[in-house]
């Protein structure tokens, strides 16, 4: 019997009045060759978001009975398992949160939940950002959240500001989040091949991290959320790893949004490819290491008080031997 492929799942996620429904309606109704259904979640007991998405093919199911991350275990886990008895019907699902949402419990439900583990994909979280008016919410936890947890970033309606304050935007996004693709957008007028099939949050094709990223400035340690990227040459021991890994979460957890990382472990032929959110982990081997190629491991912390140097000595102990940590 023929295994059924894993739906590739969108989290569309930004805050309030950034131009989500703007960007969805993109997706529903301009030619991708790509079924999309969708799930638009709304806070508060009445719900209106549907009626502002055009009319479409596409099917729409609402979950308005509260935020999104308060029935991610729910509603959501009900109406994907519903879904799935029609899953030659779609392509693609897009999950829309409401501007309010928490996207971790969400994106932890990729991770846990049974039924999405076997039959759905984690394609992106895709964070619409509002390049005019982030500014009055960038002390929102959800605000920064959102920004944090985001693999791609849409810097929106940058035709109501200035070169200079989207460039000051840029950097501080980029201070916030390391790993994200940061995009520049008037009215969401983006090619829906940089949102939809990326397979950002994909291990099996997360190989290597793009090594640009640090060449930026990785950290701002005056932001509440903000980005510790490390480097370091040499193997790395598994069981100092797994542990120093387990501790972390344990006491950390909370606090780490997003990791990921692309290692020399054990000095195996393979890169071993993780990544985690808050206290959930998940690692596999990643493409071989090809001959001659200089090994080097590199990991991305995003998260709200991080102690870059005792990330930094935290996984400098994990080494076979001292290296110097870049």
């Amino acid at each position: 019997m023929a295994l059924i492929q894993k739906v590739p799942v969108t989290v569309l996620t930004g805050y309030l009045g950034a131009g989500k429904t703007t960007l969805l309606n993109r997706i529903l109704t301009e030619e991708h060759n790509q079924r999309v259904a969708v799930i638009v979640n709304e806070f508060g007991e009445v719900g209106i978001d549907h009626q502002l998405v055009m009319d479409a093919d596409e099917e729409i199911f609402e979950m308005n009975n509260g935020c999104i991350c308060c029935t991610v275990r729910g509603d959501l886990i009900r109406i994907i398992n519903d879904l799935m008895s029609r899953r030659d019907q779609f392509d693609h699902l897009v999950i829309e949160t409401t501007g309010l949402a928490d996207p971790a419990p969400v994106i932890q439900s990729f991770f846990v939940d049974e039924v999405m583990l076997q039959q759905t994909q984690l394609d992106a979280v895709v964070t619409v950002v509002d390049a005019k008016y982030i500014w009055d919410h960038w002390d929102s936890s959800e605000a920064q959240e959102q920004i944090a947890f985001a693999d791609v970033i849409l810097l929106n309606k940058t035709d109501l500001v200035s070169a200079e304050i989207l460039a000051a935007l840029t950097q501080k996004v980029r201070g916030m989040n390391a790993i994200a693709q940061i995009h520049t957008t008037q009215n969401c007028n983006v090619d829906l091949g940089v949102v939809l099939g990326v397979q950002a949050f994909d291990l099996k094709n997360a190989l290597s991290i793009d090594p640009a990223f640090l060449d930026e400035e990785a950290h701002d340690h005056d932001e509440s959320v903000y980005s510790v990227a490390i480097t370091a040459s040499g193997t790395v021991d598994s069981d100092k790893l797994n542990r120093w890994l387990y501790q972390l979460v344990q006491a950390k957890g909370a606090d780490i949004f997003r990791m990921k990382g692309i290692l020399d472990v054990d000095n195996a032929e393979r890169r071993f490819v993780f990544q985690g959110v808050h206290m959930t982990l998940e690692g596999q081997p990643g493409k071989p290491w090809r001959s001659g190629e200089t090994r080097r491991s590199e990991l991305v912390f995003i998260g709200r008080n991080l102690d870059e140097a005792e990330l930094r000595a935290g996984f400098e102990s994990c080494l076979v031997k001292a290296y110097v940590v870049a």
